[in-house]
């Protein structure tokens, strides 16, 4: 682990007693619903359901479910107006949504009131970061929530455009200063959540602190992190994004070497790392097991202690998809960190861009 960083384990998980079972969809929208589209299909999303009365589509990949919500009223429209290109609701899987609405509420949480969301079916909501929804979602069973609300492309399933993702690993939220308390206590307290990792990571001119929460189920990660100064990548995101909200998704895939050829094929382009990064892998990771060559030639970063049993984990980000949001693709190969070993390698491979675009002031090295 980088210096400043934590590993916070408890030994006993907290209850989890509003049933949360992972991440059901994550909603989006934005001024040009066709660009939006066209992403989700080059990350290997195939659009397999229109909802039924409203202007809402259903992309899938694996158990990843993206919506693209199009409505010129309500929610959506108002978050659109206000952050462009965004993520403007999530859902948590749970195994009685009213219990858990009831329980969250009772907890302090903030309901979403009137008309919400994008089912027929009420799902019960409330506030999340940055204005956001937060849907409660049943647990899937016979029947899923699509079965009632969507009506089923003809012909289109769920892996036809598959590039190999399956999960939503976690999803990270940048938060203004002063507020990383604020949010990791308010997952906390509605939720039962607990924080697993602190980094306090320092590049050249710019720093941040992330602390890293999960869900009594360890299925739903969500990574908070919050900047140390005003011109750090942090800030420039809650300047563009007018606001708190989602930094990234990760999406998770067994084979990140062919996922990644793929998406690249599919015209993603991802973030670049410095190549004295891939220099230093054999050294920092021995016996890793991987080409550094091929990871080197993807730009594939790699992390973890396998010397000492701790797995290793490989990851790539892409660059700015959605507005200032971008996507993390990740396999996990007995790691379940956050590729603590790279923060800083990524962190100033996005201040040297940074410095290039003259958001910080100085000048790049030759």
């Amino acid at each position: 682990m980088i210096p400043g960083d934590q590993a916070l384990m408890s030994d006993t998980a907290p209850t989890n007693d509003l049933g949360l079972d992972g991440f059901e969809f994550v909603e989006f929208t934005g001024p040009d619903p066709d660009a939006l589209a066209a992403l989700f299909v080059a990350m290997g999303f195939t659009h397999v359901a229109t909802h039924r009365s409203k202007p809402v589509r259903r992309y899938a990949q694996g158990g990843i479910n993206f919506l693209l919500n199009m409505d010129t009223e309500g929610q959506a429209a108002a978050f659109r107006n206000a952050h462009g290109p965004s993520a403007n609701a999530m859902a948590f899987r749970v195994a009685d949504a009213r219990t858990a609405f009831g329980l969250a509420v009772e907890r302090g949480a903030t309901p979403v009131t009137g008309p919400v969301g994008p089912m027929e079916l009420n799902i019960p909501a409330i506030e999340g970061i940055g204005g956001s929804n937060l849907y409660l979602v049943d647990r899937a069973g016979e029947h899923e929530i699509y079965d009632i609300d969507f009506r089923p492309v003809p012909g289109a399933g769920v892996d036809d455009n598959s590039v190999g993702l399956h999960t939503l690993d976690h999803l990270t939220h940048n938060v203004n200063r002063g507020r990383m308390a604020h949010w990791a206590e308010f997952y906390e307290r509605i939720f039962n959540f607990r924080q697993i990792r602190y980094f306090d990571i320092e590049g050249q001119s710019t720093g941040l602190f992330s602390k890293a929460m999960t869900a009594p189920d360890d299925k739903i990660r969500i990574p908070l992190n919050e900047s140390q100064d005003e011109h750090s990548q942090i800030e420039e995101f809650l300047r563009s994004y007018n606001g708190e909200g989602i930094q990234h998704l990760a999406l998770a895939t067994d084979d990140i070497f062919a996922t990644v050829d793929a998406l690249r094929a599919n015209g993603v382009r991802f973030q670049d790392s410095p190549e004295t990064y891939f220099d230093l892998i054999d050294k920092r990771l021995p016996g890793h097991g991987h080409s550094v060559e091929e990871m080197r030639k993807r730009r594939i970063l790699i992390d973890g202690a396998p010397e000492t049993g701790g797995g290793l984990l490989l990851q790539i980000f892409t660059e700015n998809m959605v507005g200032p949001i971008f996507f993390e693709i990740i396999q996990r190969k007995g790691n379940d960190g956050f590729g603590e070993g790279n923060f800083k390698a990524l962190f100033e491979s996005l201040e040297l861009d940074q410095l290039r675009r003259g958001v910080i002031p100085g000048k790049v090295e030759a």
